[in-house]
């Protein structure tokens, strides 16, 4: 706050009498007692010393608060730059961590984007039925939270036929005793692994970011939890901790990636990445291989001879909210 002259007023009210002139303090303002003690001097907010110990606590207070995993993590390199001893040791820490707590082996892989490699994912809208078994194929080999949160990376929307696609009006929590219910169709909304990510953007801590395979990752120990990421995201991809994940022994994958599915702590965003535990290994993403219809398609946008290059050559594809300029890596298609 500054006077009307731009000098900034002070608690001892001596900025304000430069603006204004002296002025006698009020007839109920009480006098400073410890001016009637000798040898100790009334504190003051310009004071440096007081400063310095305020910014270095406030600091303290805001890391520990704001990182994920505490002062430790929040002060370690970005994961760009360790060097391949420092992730070793980062990986060592994290396997027995996970070994204390879940009691089990824990693998977790550190694989790279594979050169040549440009993932790209398909999905028919004329063949999914609703049926939701890729959600929780997806939970389950990723890791999520069962409950308290109960944390889905795919959303099936089910709209009416009638109406087209209707996002208003679309019911992402539908039941049905059967489905595909008569007079309606499905679209699973999951990350679209954007070429022009917002989230990325958005992110302060550079904690998210775009892959040469294509599949946007998160730094799980960078993380800040600000969910600036998720306020940019349009497809509603990104979710939020806000809990201690609730995961028993006998649900864990112990099939992991540093940068996919090891388990999260509170307090951070995750997403879908394809299943970069599995498909940095040569294997389907989980939701592809169980679609009980065939409707997800998966490959190599740069290999003429993949699936999903058929798909793009010979079908009517369309991306989600094209208008956005994200330029999706997930594509929509009508088989007819």
């Amino acid at each position: 706050m500054t006077t009307r002259k731009g000098l900034p007023i002070v608690h001892d009210g001596r900025a304000q009498e430069q603006a204004d002139g002296p002025a006698s303090p009020p007839a109920h303002r009480s006098r400073d007692r410890s001016e009637d003690k000798p040898g100790r001097e009334a504190p003051r907010c310009d004071d440096p010393r007081r400063r310095a110990f305020l910014k270095t606590a406030a600091a303290g207070a805001a890391m520990a608060a704001l990182s994920g995993c505490g002062v430790e993590g929040f002060l370690r390199k970005h994961l760009k730059e360790l060097s391949k001893e420092d992730v070793a040791r980062l990986v060592a820490k994290l396997q027995r961590e996970q070994e204390r707590r879940f009691a089990r082996k824990v693998t977790i892989d550190t694989s790279g984007p594979l050169e040549g490699v440009l993932f790209g994912y398909g999905l028919d809208l004329s063949r999914c039925v609703g049926c939701r078994r890729c959600v929780y194929a997806c939970v389950k080999e990723n890791n999520q939270s069962r409950a308290h949160p109960q944390i889905h990376w795919i959303r099936v929307l089910e709209m009416e036929k009638a109406q087209g696609v209707d996002l208003a009006h679309a019911d992402v929590y539908y039941e049905a005793d059967r489905v595909p219910r008569e007079g309606h169709f499905y679209m699973p909304v999951q990350c679209q692994q954007c070429r022009n990510p917002p989230c990325v953007k958005a992110c302060p801590t550079q904690a998210t970011w775009k892959e040469k395979d294509g599949i946007v990752v998160i730094d799980y120990d960078w993380c800040i939890g600000c969910r600036c990421c998720m306020s940019a995201c349009p497809y509603g991809a990104r979710h939020f901790n806000w809990a201690s994940p609730t995961l028993a022994a006998d649900e864990l994958n112990p099939d992991q990636h540093l940068l996919g599915n090891r388990p999260r702590p509170k307090g951070v965003v995750e997403k879908c990445t394809f299943c970069i535990q599995r498909t940095r290994n040569g294997r389907y993403p989980a939701c592809v291989e169980i679609c009980p219809v065939g409707a997800r398609k998966f490959g190599n946008l740069l290999d003429p001879e993949s699936e999903i290059r058929r798909v793009m050559d010979t079908k009517r594809v369309f991306v989600f909210k094209e208008e956005l300029a994200t330029h999706p890596q997930f594509y929509y298609f009508y088989a007819t």
